[in-house]
């Protein structure tokens, strides 16, 4: 099985994470943001990796380092999990419609950090979540997880739409690209012959 726990404790959060790859999408999220919870929910679904997080942050100030702990914590359990990333799909693509909305999520566990975030929201929050916080989740998480992501919606009108449907399509990427492929299970998908290093 590939799991893997990480914990991150600074001045400003506490974080606990953990994942199992090869899970059934079971899921426990407590971060004191309900919408941050129902988005990480969403992922868990998707993905089909099982996902524990329990955060603690300074929400009296934002939700800014939360979210963005929050990230960084769930990329680094991601990159442990993949361990060697022998037998592993790679690479990975998915349009998913909310709706009036559709994002297009392109990715590639690369071991190159970068994303790509086309996404338009058409207001500043969420109920009480900033919807700024949901481009800095993305990018914490590609950064630590070493991923090249790509997310763009295409069209849409309703933000909470949008922002599920980020998510949602990279939770449905992840779970094709992180798959194993049973005609390469024993090599790294890389010329070089590693990923990640």
């Amino acid at each position: 099985m590939r799991k893997a726990s990480v914990k991150r404790t600074t001045k400003e959060t506490d974080v606990e994470v953990a994942v199992n790859l090869d899970g059934t999408g079971a899921s426990s999220i407590a971060t004191g943001i309900g919408f941050l919870d129902h988005m990480l929910d969403l992922l868990a679904r998707h993905s089909r990796i099982d996902l524990t997080v329990k955060a603690k942050g300074d929400l009296h100030i934002d939700h800014h380092h939360t979210t963005e702990d929050v990230g960084i914590a769930l990329g680094q359990a991601v990159k442990q999990a993949l361990g060697d990333m022998k037998g592993i799909t790679r690479y990975a693509d998915v349009h998913v419609p909310m709706d009036e909305a559709l994002t297009r999520i392109a990715l590639d566990i690369s071991g190159r950090p970068f994303l790509v975030f086309k996404v338009e929201f058409g207001r500043a929050k969420i109920g009480p979540f900033d919807t700024e916080l949901v481009q800095e989740w993305f990018q914490a998480f590609a950064v630590n997880a070493a991923l090249t992501l790509h997310v763009a919606t295409l069209y849409g009108s309703n933000d909470h739409h949008i922002a599920e449907s980020c998510f949602k399509g990279l939770a449905r990427a992840l779970r094709a690209a992180v798959a194993i492929d049973p005609k390469a299970a024993n090599e790294v998908p890389s010329t070089k012959g590693t990923l990640g290093n």
